[in-house]
Formats: structure tokens, C-alpha cells, sequence
């Protein structure tokens, strides 16, 4: 892990878990027959924080207008290219749509014309990054089926944050992007007066960047932002290096379970007690692979997502280090800040207690293996001694 310390900002709201709640979490009056206190299940506490997390998740579902699916990942080939085809869903309630559904296909180059015309009209405003166009060092193969399911949801993602934008969800171009069916025409126009207007501002906040006269809060933004991304890109170092390590142990569990059906053919009393070991060994490695599976599907791409939104907003604030001359870019740029930090809250805070519940939900089901294998193997006192007077 990274040796520096967690910024108080970060380590005080990033779960944004009330202290007396987590008190009350551990302080229900549970008792045993003595009378002594029995400490709650983990699961009991899972359990609560997802009943929390429901609300919260009905609360948002209550005020949304606009739900976006991606999905149906379709491979085309030309003659001088291989890409991916998504569909794209939405359904929404919003008055200017001349309908309440929308059925589009977009490749990738789409998200990224998207994100560049957002970026042109709201220069000043937090774009949620796409997945990157290249497969990372070490990570899975360009259009295997993993990585086009990682691309999948992270494109749906950023389509469902810009949705619960305030502003960026009423861009034209956007409604655009959901609408058309053919999306050509609309790439081909000309860039229109917001979109030179953001280019402007752009060439403004680069003519003036590294000043040394800066509002003090876009300072403080800076430094929490430091310590932010040297948190986000340990912690993700770390993840895939524990992925990397279970999937080797994965590996010789594999091994494992049939050197012991092997060895239980060589012998005759152990025979039965090899192969129940084997046998808890194989459940074992399909836990194992499940909980791999796991991190590397909802934990893993997160972390991800917010090692490239740290970055991002690292250039966004030195940027807009010119807010003493631009008050609307100052204000706009502020706002969206605390509209960034509370859904970073939110995504990390959900990653990490769906990763807490499959580390309990392992944990208990490969401890219950083992637990019926020893009951397995206990004799029952009267059938030794039937045993004894036998022999």
C-alpha cells in the first residue's frame, strides 16, 4: 500500500458511515442462555447496510427520468476493421423526447465523439471518463468476451452518469447520441458556437495555467485530489495483485483435489476419507473462483473507473485555476465538484460492501464445507464399541 497517510477528507466521508449507526450496528441486545452477549453475524450486518443501501437505491430510482441499458455486444468485421456494436435502451419521461423509448446501436468511437462534444460545450464541468480504447498491460485480450463485458458495463456506466447530470443530461448532443438512428450525419456538422465558445474558455484556462495566484479551495481541491488518486491507485494495485495471486492458488487448488483421488485409490481405510478431502477441495475452488470472479467484475472495474476520474480531474482543476477571472467557470466548476464527490462516495461505498458481503458469503460457505467433513468423520461412541466386541 502507499505509504502515505489517508487525508482526513478521505477517510472521514468516503464511506460516509454515520459512527453512531456503525455503534448501534454492533450494539443490538442479542444474549445467550447464560446470559452473556453474543456478537452479532457478520451477515446480520451485511444485511443491514444492504437494506440501507436499497432505500438509498429506491430513494434515486424515485427521481430519475431517464434509465439507459447497455447491451448486446455484436461483432462486426470489415475489410479494414474489426469493432463492437452496443445497443443502446432508453427509457425516459422527459418532455422534450418525442417518445418514451429509444433503441439505438453505438460503437465505441460513438462514446468517444459523446464525450469530446460534452467536454467542448462544459469546459468547465466533471466528464466521466471512458474506458480506455487500448487493454491495459496484464489485463484480458482485446475483444475477448471479458473484455468486451468490462467495456460493457463501464459504457453503460458513463452513459447513467452523465443521465444523473443536472446539466449534462439536457445536452443536445446527448439526446442525440440516445436518439438517432444513424449517428454519421450528426458527427460530420461543424462545431457550433457552444462548442467554439468551449474551446475559448479552453485556450483561456491554458494561457493561464501554473498561476500562482489561485482561490484557496482550488488548492485544497488539488491536494485532496493528490491524495485521492495515491489511495484509488494503490488500492487498485493492491486488488489486482490479490486477483493475480488467488487465481494462481485457484490454479494448484485445481491440482489439489485430484492428487487425493489418486492417493485414495492406493489405499484401502483412507480411501473414503481422500476422496471426502477432494471432494471439499473442488467445493473449495469453485467458492474461490466465484469470489475471484467477483472482484474482478464489480470491485476491480471501480477502482478503475476512479483511478481515471482522478486523473481527469486533476487537469480539470488546474485548469480552472483561472477562476479569479472566470467567476462562471469558478461556480460551475464548484458545484460540480460536490456533485462528483458524492457520487464517488456512493459508487465506492456500494463496491466496497458488495466485495464485504463475498468475502462473508466465501468464507462461511468453504468454513461449512470443512465443518460437515469433520462431522463426516466422527464415529459415534456405541459404534466403536459394536466394533471392539466384534473384532
Amino acid at each position: 500500500m502507499s505509504e502515505h497517510t489517508v487525508p482526513a477528507d478521505l477517510s472521514g466521508h468516503m464511506l460516509d458511515l454515520d459512527e453512531d449507526e456503525d455503534l448501534e450496528v454492533f450494539s443490538k441486545s442479542t444474549s445467550l442462555a447464560d446470559g452473556s452477549s453474543m456478537p452479532n453475524s457478520p451477515s446480520s450486518m451485511v444485511n443491514q447496510y444492504r437494506l440501507e443501501e436499497d432505500d438509498e437505491e429506491q430513494q434515486n430510482g424515485n427521481t430519475k427520468d431517464i434509465f439507459i441499458t447497455v447491451d448486446n455486444p455484436e461483432s462486426h468485421v470489415t475489410a479494414i476493421e474489426t469493432f463492437i456494436m452496443y445497443r443502446v435502451l432508453t427509457k425516459t419521461t422527459r418532455s422534450e423526447f418525442d417518445s418514451c423509448e429509444y433503441e439505438v446501436h453505438r460503437r465505441y468511437q460513438d462514446f468517444l465523439w459523446l464525450r469530446s462534444k460534452l467536454e467542448e460545450n462544459y469546459p468547465t464541468l466533471i466528464i466521466h471518463p471512458l474506458p480506455e480504447k487500448f487493454v491495459m498491460k496484464g489485463m484480458v485480450e482485446r475483444f475477448s468476451n471479458d473484455f468486451i463485458e468490462t467495456r460493457r458495463k463501464a459504457l453503460h456506466r458513463f452513459l447513467n452518469k452523465i443521465s444523473e447530470h443536472p446539466i449534462l443530461s439536457y445536452n443536445q448532443h446527448f439526446k442525440v447520441f440516445l436518439t438517432a438512428q444513424e449517428l454519421a450525419p450528426h458527427r460530420k456538422q461543424s462545431a457550433g458556437f457552444l462548442s467554439r465558445m468551449g474551446e475559448t474558455v479552453r485556450a483561456v484556462a491554458n494561457s493561464v495555467r501554473g498561476l500562482s495566484s489561485r482561490p484557496e479551495e482550488f488548492t485544497l481541491m488539488q491536494e485532496y485530489l493528490e491524495n485521492f488518486s495515491n489511495k484509488i491507485c494503490s488500492v487498485n494495485k493492491v486488488t489486482q495483485r490479490v486477483i493475480k495471486e488467488q487465481r494462481e492458488y485457484l490454479d494448484e487448488l485445481k491440482q489439489y483435489s485430484p492428487t487425493y483421488v489418486q492417493w485414495a485409490g492406493l489405499e484401502g481405510e483412507l480411501a473414503e476419507p481422500l476422496k471426502d478431502v477432494a471432494s471439499c477441495v473442488e467445493r473449495c475452488s469453485k467458492e474461490t473462483e466465484e469470489q475471484i470472479q467477483h472482484l474482478s467484475q464489480v470491485l476491480l472495474p471501480i477502482l478503475h473507473e476512479y483511478v481515471l476520474c482522478g486523473e481527469t480531474l486533476k487537469m480539470q482543476v488546474e485548469v480552472d485555476g483561472l477562476a479569479d477571472r472566470v467567476e462562471m467557470a469558478n461556480n460551475a466548476l464548484k458545484g460540480d465538484w460536490s456533485h462528483w464527490q458524492n457520487s464517488m462516495r456512493t459508487d465506492l461505498k456500494s463496491a466496497f460492501i458488495s466485495t464485504a458481503e463475498k468475502n462473508v458469503e466465501y468464507y462461511e460457505k468453504c468454513l461449512a464445507v470443512w465443518e460437515l467433513f469433520l462431522l463426516s468423520q466422527r464415529v459415534e461412541p456405541r459404534k466403536e464399541l459394536d466394533e471392539e466386541d466384534v473384532s
